[in-house]
């Protein structure tokens, strides 16, 4: 653990005390002179020493608070060094479609089941990207589940980006999945290369053994596909229905064949346990290497406040005396 102060130079503010202090001198100079008038005995040195004290530490404590200090909680993480995963979200418009008006959507179960994943594959380096008729990486693998959590809830939406293609309901296709091994989505060291693709499978026509077979060939990228799919399932825009989407019966079929093309897999959304234990088997072990990183932080200065209170206190309770 440690501690850093976020204001430093607020910690000046500990200069005012000067004020109280030449004040309660020039009160004890009179007194001295009264007592001494008066044949009275002086105080011990302890009870003369109580009030500058107590002020002392106000002062002392009020400076820290203005410095705002932060507790860090620092610890390291085991990552691995040989491998690295993407989740792939499929985020055109067909993944819109929902049981009901008031159900999740495709894209937010996609999502929460995203996240779940990610969070149990530990020390592995983790990218996202996004699928509409292009593949975009939005980020890159990296060990940091917060990372993770944030891109995936802050930059992944419906069409975001739009896709390049003339908009229409169903304008994904599976295709530029072979965009990642050429466009390197992957370190050329990595000796295990995992690819999760969350989609409605739903797309323009393709072949997958083309796709499937690029996916598979040397360096091998294991390849999990998840399919979030209902035939019930419609599109709705402002509280109506959207009659030009209708669901594709076909997209089953067109995920288990590219999963067995690509030599990988191929599940439905229920099915989070399996995928977890699939991408755990494909990933294997390997090297890992700690990386240090600040966990949490906590603010101090509430607590530093509070604890002036008591000296503070304790002056006021002596001036009435």
């Amino acid at each position: 653990m440690s501690v850093s102060f976020l204001s430093p130079l607020a910690a000046l503010i500990a200069l005012g005390v000067a004020v109280p202090l030449a004040a309660l001198a020039v009160v004890r100079r009179r007194a001295v002179q009264a007592r001494a008038a008066l044949g009275l005995p002086e105080p011990g040195r302890r009870e003369r020493a109580a009030v500058p004290v107590a002020l002392a530490a106000v002062a002392a404590l009020v400076a820290v608070a203005a410095a705002q200090p932060v507790l860090h909680d620092e610890r390291t993480r085991k990552v691995r060094t040989d491998a690295e995963a993407w989740v792939v979200l499929d985020t055109s418009r067909s993944m819109l479609a929902r049981q009901r008006i008031d159900a999740p959507t495709r894209l937010e179960r996609a999502k929460a089941f995203a996240l779940r994943l990610r969070a149990a594959l530990g020390g592995v380096r983790v990218g996202i990207a996004s699928l509409t008729d292009r593949v975009l990486p939005h980020l890159f693998p990296s060990p940091d589940l917060e990372s993770f959590d944030a891109t995936l809830r802050g930059a992944i939406g419906i069409e975001r980006p739009p896709p390049s293609a003339f908009l229409r309901t169903r304008v994904s296709t599976l295709i530029p999945l072979e965009d990642v091994r050429s466009g390197n989505f992957f370190e050329p060291t990595d000796r295990k290369r995992l690819l999760v693709v969350l989609t409605d499978g739903e797309s323009q026509p393709f072949s997958p053994e083309k796709i499937g077979s690029q996916l598979a060939a040397a360096p091998r990228i294991e390849t999990i596909l998840v399919q979030f799919w209902n035939p019930r399932e419609r599109v709705y825009s402002g509280g109506k229905r959207e009659f030009a989407y209708a669901p594709d019966p076909t997209s089953t079929a067109t995920i288990k064949d590219l999963a067995a093309a690509a030599r990988g897999a191929a599940y439905g959304e229920s099915k989070l346990g399996a995928v977890i234990e699939r991408a755990r088997r494909d990933l294997g072990s390997g090297p890992e290497a700690s990386v240090g990183e600040a966990a949490d932080q906590t603010r101090l200065a509430g607590w530093v406040s509070l604890a002036a209170i008591l000296p503070l206190s304790f002056v006021l309770w002596r001036r009435n005396l």
